[in-house]
């Protein structure tokens, strides 16, 4: 009797997978008419189909939003950084300038030509530090801000989200932000949902 009861539970089971691989498919479906046709052209019933089973479960969302809490925070850290930078080059700019107007008070009026060439001098060799500092970080930021999107795909394809996989082609990236923006929205309807039926 036990294994018939299992055998029950197991067939409830399915049928309620079932359903609710039938309504995440429908939401989807619903979702990318909001898309522009060219991407709705390339959001098959097979891809949104993998895409409802692998949402099954909802590790997706768990795996989603923190990936979001990791960017988020990672962006921060990004322009923090780029701000002290930016400060430390104010910082630097009012120093100059200071050590230049008492270095002009100080200087005898002969000498005066002489000292503000070399301090045009200095300026421009600072000026060109400062700019050099600042193209690296936004160098650095840019290779972070990549290596997450790639460590996010990755994690993604992993988890066996349909339309992952590492890659830099720009319109395969603009169709994964749309995937990840259609979970998000399903991720809210769901929660929408738990709260009314509360």
């Amino acid at each position: 009797m036990e294994r018939y009861t299992g055998a029950f539970e197991e067939a409830v089971d399915g049928a309620r997978q079932q359903e609710r691989h039938y309504q995440l498919l429908s939401a989807l479906q619903s979702l990318v008419k909001e898309l522009p046709s060219s991407f709705q052209q390339r959001l098959s019933y097979t891809t949104l189909s993998d895409l409802a089973l692998a949402l099954l479960d909802g590790t997706v969302f768990e795996i989603v939003q923190g990936l979001l809490e990791i960017q988020h925070l990672t962006e921060k850290s990004l322009y923090n950084q780029r701000l002290r930078l930016q400060n430390e080059h104010r910082v630097l700019r009012q120093a100059l300038r200071q050590k230049h107007q008492e270095a002009q008070q100080a200087c005898r009026p002969h000498n005066l030509p002489v000292l503000q060439a070399a301090q045009q001098r200095e300026l421009e060799a600072v000026e060109h530090r400062i700019r050099e500092e600042q193209r690296a970080m936004d160098q650095k930021i840019v290779l972070e801000l990549d290596r997450k999107v790639a460590d996010q795909q990755s994690t993604l394809e992993k988890a066996g989200v349909a339309g992952f996989y590492v890659t830099t082609n720009p319109q395969e990236l603009t169709l994964q932000m749309n995937l990840l923006e259609l979970i998000r929205k399903l991720q809210q309807r769901g929660r929408q949902a738990g709260k009314t039926a509360l």
